[in-house]
């Protein structure tokens, strides 16, 4: 046994909760898979059809049916001596208890139901969605709970993380709370433990850290003999973790020469390349191949394919026959961290550190695993080389690997450096890539904003700071047509960037009836603009008609409204000067009527005056017609 076998299962058989920290590939999975079978062998009495025994939840599909397999494994293998009370009656084999996996591509929340109550499976398998809608949801009147044993929590830490914390809760509630308990991870801290043991309901948990330590050279002094001291580490012994420092606009560079040397030198066929987000999966899937080395097979996965394509996508990487020669290469976003047990993977290269530094060491565990020898890369920019330091306050040492350039490897401490000369080549060679089809250049965009999104998001953001990082580098990384329209460059200096030369109206689309869309959606925008020249036009001829009228008409119109407010004025003073009797007063009555009608006629025709002129200030600020045609006919009121 490995050593968190051999301090777990013995607590686990006795009953005992326990809470299990190991680095990655230290055989955590077997640690509670035969505790599990070993519980529900022993029964006194055998579960009834529709009870269950064992309840595994993990965080991905992925993990649950590779957990899924390690039970099947020992199921099929190890009949159970079924003994009985009568010592003449002969002992019967009986098959030991089935298991049911629940997040299954092939089938759907009701066919889980259903296969439940054939097969009558004691230990069910499957991610938090799944079981909440499996022992909550179509299965609350049919499936019992009341019988179950042990409850396992497999990589606890993401499960007890924010994202999975109401479901699971619901699902620890309907469980009986006389059970066995294990929360198993590689980064389950002393703060996560402790926070999370009463939520989740262990009783005097055995805490169970199993540590990696490692010799390291003191610094020399002299006239002493050099001493070694004991470093703890959370990753493999045997893992061999680099960093290589860049410019922005070298990643890709960088990532296709760690593939190239690792396979010249160290003859390695399967790697491992993460990502921030899928889109850049998607988008990094079709453009790898024109750098990459001829003969390689390239594979994606991440959250948003669907559960048979992501399952495709794994099966054929892992059970792919690559060598040197043709190195099978899987590209993925963190769904293809935790738990995952790929033997045969040499290199981890981390594109894009993860946002969630727990994850780092994850990422890292998918190689040099079971005691083997692997190694990993990370590609810092500039600044991020802190990251080194972060990561060493948390066990995780880096070790500084040279820059590679094309002829070989180079210290990269001269900030002089100039540019590598591959960069305008690998961006050219991607941009004719993109100008093949129109559908390259949306992804290449959608990956680009997505990256971008992810990096201001990052947990270290004192580390990974947005205003430090050199975008337009990236871009050229990326290999993009042209920057986006986005906020985070509108102060960004673009003197190092240059547009690719492309006709954006002839740029077409490979699929046929996304290129017919284009063409129709293109056709009724220029309708529209030709209309709306069309109606300006209209409005500056009519605006022109107005500035030509001559001057006589306009010095006509504003001579009748200066009469009319003389003889207004007029009236005013003659009533005034007339008597108070009795015709007096009717002509006075008159007289006011008169003038209000006069007034109202008067005022309307104002009103209309300023509410003409209001129309027309409003057609010049939105620079319909000119100022100078305004004043034209205002301008001398």
């Amino acid at each position: 046994m490995t050593p968190v076998q051999a301090s777990t299962i013995p607590l686990f058989m006795k009953h005992k909760d326990v809470v299990v920290e190991a680095v990655t590939g230290s055989g955590k999975t077997l640690a509670f898979v035969i505790p599990v079978l070993e519980k529900l062998i022993r029964r006194e009495s055998k579960l009834r059809k529709n009870d269950i025994g064992a309840l595994i939840i993990t965080p991905t599909r992925e993990l649950a049916t590779q957990i899924h397999g390690i039970f099947a494994t020992f199921l099929s293998a190890q009949p159970v001596l079924q003994t009985t009370e009568d010592p003449d009656e002969t002992p019967s084999l009986e098959h030991p208890p089935p298991l049911l996996l629940v997040s299954s591509n092939q089938s759907s929340p009701a066919q889980d139901v259903e296969r439940f109550l054939s097969s009558g499976a004691d230990i069910i398998i499957g991610t938090p969605g799944r079981i909440e809608e499996f022992l909550l949801g179509r299965g609350r009147s049919v499936v019992n709970v009341k019988e179950l044993e042990v409850l396992v929590l497999d990589e606890a830490d993401r499960l007890l993380d924010l994202g999975f914390q109401a479901t699971l809760t619901k699902i620890l509630t309907h469980l009986p709370k006389q059970r066995r308990t294990g929360l198993f991870s590689a980064t389950m801290t002393d703060a996560d433990a402790i926070s999370e043991l009463v939520r989740v309901g262990l009783r005097n948990p055995a805490r169970i850290v199993v540590k990696v330590q490692s010799k390291k050279q003191q610094p020399k002094v002299e006239g002493q003999p050099q001493s070694q001291v004991i470093e703890e580490r959370r990753i493999p012994a045997n893992l061999q973790n680099f960093y290589i420092s860049c410019e922005a606009s070298e990643k890709t560079v960088q990532l296709a020469r760690i593939i190239s040397h690792e396979i010249k030198e160290h003859q390695a066929s399967q790697f491992i390349v993460y990502f921030a987000t899928g889109a850049c999966v998607d988008y990094f899937y079709h453009i790898l191949p024109v750098v990459l080395p001829s003969g390689s097979s390239i594979h994606s996965l991440h959250g948003h394919l669907t559960p048979s394509a992501r399952t495709r996508a794994l099966n054929a990487f892992s059970t792919s026959i690559c060598t040197p020669s043709s190195p099978s290469i899987l590209l993925c976003t963190d769904v293809a961290a935790r738990g995952l047990d790929l033997p045969h993977v040499d290199v981890v290269i981390q594109y894009d550190p993860p946002t969630d530094p727990k994850v780092f060491s994850h990422r890292c565990g998918r190689t040099a695993r079971a005691g083997r020898s692997g190694r990993a890369y990370t590609l810092l920019v500039d600044r991020e080389v802190g990251y080194v330091d972060f990561m060493t306050v948390r066990r995780i040492p880096l070790q500084k690997h040279r820059y590679l350039s094309k002829d070989g490897e180079m210290d990269v401490d001269d900030v002089s450096r100039p540019e590598d000369s591959d960069t305008v080549v690998f961006l050219e060679k991607i941009r004719k890539k993109l100008l093949m089809d129109r559908t390259l250049y949306d992804q290449s965009a959608k990956a680009f904003v997505s990256f971008i999104r992810a990096y201001s998001k990052h947990e270290a953001s004192y580390i990974f700071r947005l205003k430090d990082l050199d975008i337009v580098g990236l871009a050229k990384s990326f290999g993009l047509l042209r920057l986006p329209k986005m906020p985070e460059l509108k102060d960004v200096n673009k003197d190092q960037w240059s547009d690719a030369d492309v006709d954006w109206s002839s740029y077409a689309y490979a699929d046929k009836a996304q290129e017919a869309k284009r063409l129709a959606t293109l056709a009724t925008k220029s309708a529209e603009k030709i209309e709306k020249e069309q109606e300006q036009r209209r409005i500056q001829r009519a605006d022109q008609k107005k500035a030509n009228a001559s001057w006589s008409e306009k010095a006509g119109k504003r001579d009748e409204r200066e009469v009319r407010k003389e003889k207004k004025k007029r009236k005013k003073q003659w009533l005034k000067t007339q008597s108070t009797s009795e015709v007096a007063q009717k002509d006075l009555k008159r007289a006011r009527n008169d003038d209000e009608d006069v007034a109202d006629s008067n005022d309307e025709e104002d009103w209309s005056e300023i509410a003409r002129e209001e129309r027309m200030a409003k057609k010049v600020r939105r620079g319909d017609i000119s100022r100078k045609a305004f004043d034209a006919e205002f301008g001398d009121l």
